[in-house]
């Protein structure tokens, strides 16, 4: 008997020691040529530096998915969308920090590598540069501000290479949607779970996906999570629409002030959105500080079983 439940332990143990994340290689979201992308010729490029990692030009996205184990899975899901200005993706540690705190919640992450603007090899050499150190007492940069109509912080407002990337990008976000559910039975997923989660740039995007009422219901996300990603056109809303999960430090300028303009139009039309500001440095933001309460949210609203 002693053997039997040493024996039992040991399994229990094994079984607990498994990792939480479980992550796949990397597949093309499309297949063949991306469409609207076909003759971009700037080669990819990838930079890491310690744990920070940094993807430019994109042409052909990629996706990783991390599911949970079967016993851990809530049945949601979400496509991840990182930052990057449109122009190159952030997808360091923080970022699979996040990645395993939501798997560890029984959620299903689509990591999405979306497609950027196209840079040449000399600016993607001054835009990957370390910055100048800045002044022993300095006081810490301060964030251009801009005036908010209709929730969009979009800084390029009416620059057409900038309005085709985000175009492309939102359209690799409702396709990351519709292979969730079209692989909702085999990945354990709900359909009616399925959101988006982006950071930065990629909380544009992610607000691109929300807003497009035309997109087929299998590319329309359930509910939406932005890590300091303003909406980069016009917001609006409507009876019914998906709850908003918004987290953003109090000085980032624009995109503070977005984000409070995007909530503003929720909540004033008695839609369901909440929006936390954190008085901390700008980009300190980990999933140790909001984390805990989107979790709680996600229970909430029903969108991860309660404990």
């Amino acid at each position: 008997m002693r053997r039997l439940i040493l024996s039992i332990c040991a399994a229990l143990a094994a079984l607990a020691a498994l990792p939480v994340l479980a992550h796949s290689e990397r597949l093309p979201l499309y297949d063949g040529p991306a469409p609207g992308s076909e003759h971009w010729t700037q080669e990819r490029v990838e930079i890491v530096n310690g744990e920070r990692r940094q993807v430019y030009n994109t042409s052909q996205p990629v996706y990783e998915l991390h599911l949970p184990r079967p016993e851990r899975a809530s049945g949601a899901a979400l496509v991840m969308l990182p930052g990057g200005g449109l122009r190159v993706l952030g997808t360091g540690a923080d970022l699979y920090d996040e990645i395993e705190a939501l798997v560890a919640q029984g959620v299903a992450v689509m990591l999405l590598e979306y497609r950027t603007l196209q840079l040449t090899p000399d600016q993607i050499e001054r835009a990957s540069a370390p910055p100048p150190p800045r002044p022993e007492g300095a006081s810490p940069a301060r964030f251009p501000r801009m005036t908010i109509v209709n929730g969009n912080a979009n800084p390029a407002q009416g620059n057409a290479a900038m309005d085709e990337v985000l175009r492309l990008a939102t359209q690799d976000a409702q396709a990351a949607l519709r292979l969730l559910h079209s692989n909702a039975a085999a990945w354990n997923i709900d359909p009616d779970r399925i959101g988006v989660m982006g950071t930065s740039a990629g909380g544009g995007v992610a607000f691109g996906a929300l807003l497009d009422r035309d997109a087929p219901a299998e590319e329309q996300p359930d509910f939406l999570v932005s890590i300091y990603g303003p909406a980069l056109q016009d917001v609006a809303t409507w009876e019914g629409a998906p709850p908003l999960f918004l987290a953003v430090e109090a000085e980032h300028g624009a995109v503070t002030d977005g984000l409070i303009e995007a909530f503003r139009i929720w909540n004033d039309a008695y839609q369901s959105a909440e929006l936390h500001i954190y008085q901390v440095p700008n980009f300190s933001m980990t999933v140790d500080l909001w984390g805990p309460r989107l979790f709680a949210w996600m229970r909430e609203q029903g969108i991860i079983r309660a404990d």
